[in-house]
């Protein structure tokens, strides 16, 4: 009995060295996509009022957490009995980010915004407010959505020669840490003036308040960094989706740098995307029109 108590132990330690050896690996592998995650979360959870900034911060993480709880066993049975429909998932959701991120650099470049945030929403009633907000907070998750699957399915790639469990241990644990890291540091991103001011309230000496100052100065470039960044990261996932999963792109590019090449794809696809959305949109407001 004794024996076999040792031996139940023994095979855990090995479950877990290996688990924690793989997860290394994946996690190596996932760094750049966790990176863009970031990026592109914490441009999607800001813009909103202080005092909802958590609140719906915490709608996207829930969010994010229930995209993980559908994903992860679809990839699981996907890639074991249909791997091509992982490559198609992937290439529709790298469409989708780069239409995200084509709209956004043509709203910048020819749709500034020439009125503050806080003006515009002082301006509204309280039901377009939250309806604005359930729209980004939508858009926030769909997107989290589409780089969900990205991560999932590069971490899986890792472990696909492992035994099952360790499979299951390790994508769930990528995937988790794909949500609670990536969500921590973006809570501690959009509330860091909340942080400065209460140095400075505090008052303590002199090297609190500094950092106090700092800290509040620092969060506006920050986000607006952050959000150039979220922009960039959609075309680059995007890009990146098709150089990895179509072999003609692939090979068309291969000259290039990668980056280089994930961009020009990106923006790209994200033109085409973007053309074809706004032609029907206009399709469909003429239609609108003529109707009695």
């Amino acid at each position: 009995m004794a024996s076999s108590f040792f031996a139940l132990l023994d095979d855990i330690s090995v479950l877990m060295d290996d688990v924690a050896t793989m997860s290394k690996v994946a996690t190596q592998k996932t760094a750049c996509i966790l990176g863009d995650d970031l990026a592109v979360n914490a441009e999607k959870a800001s813009g909103f009022l202080t005092n909802r900034e958590l609140p719906v911060l915490w709608k996207i993480g829930k969010g994010s957490l229930i995209n993980k709880i559908i994903i992860l066993p679809f990839a699981f049975l996907l890639s074991a009995f249909a791997p091509l429909a992982i490559s198609l998932i992937l290439i529709l959701g790298g469409i989708y980010l780069a239409y995200e991120g084509v709209e956004k650099i043509i709203e910048l470049l020819f749709h500034p915004r020439t009125t503050n945030v806080s003006e515009k929403r002082a301006e509204m009633t309280q039901e377009e407010v939250i309806d604005e907000e359930n729209s980004k907070v939508k858009s926030a998750i769909l997107v989290d959505f589409i780089l969900s699957i990205e991560i999932i399915i590069i971490a899986l790639s890792t472990v696909t020669q492992s035994d099952l469990m360790i499979r299951i241990a390790v994508v769930t644990l990528i995937a988790l840490l794909a949500t609670v890291g990536v969500y921590g540091i973006v809570a501690v991103i959009i509330r860091m003036d909340d942080i400065g001011f209460k140095l400075l309230k505090s008052n303590r000496n002199k090297f609190t308040n500094a950092i106090g100052i700092a800290l509040v100065n620092a969060l506006p470039v920050i986000i607006k960094t952050l959000n150039v960044i979220g922009t960039l990261a959609l075309i680059l996932v995007s890009g990146g989706i098709f150089t990895h999963n179509i072999e003609i792109i692939h090979q068309l590019v291969a000259p290039l740098p990668q980056l280089m090449a994930d961009a020009i794809i990106g923006l790209i696809t994200g033109i085409i995307a973007f053309t074809i959305i706004s032609l029907l949109n206009k399709w469909k407001t003429s239609n609108n029109k003529l109707l009695p």
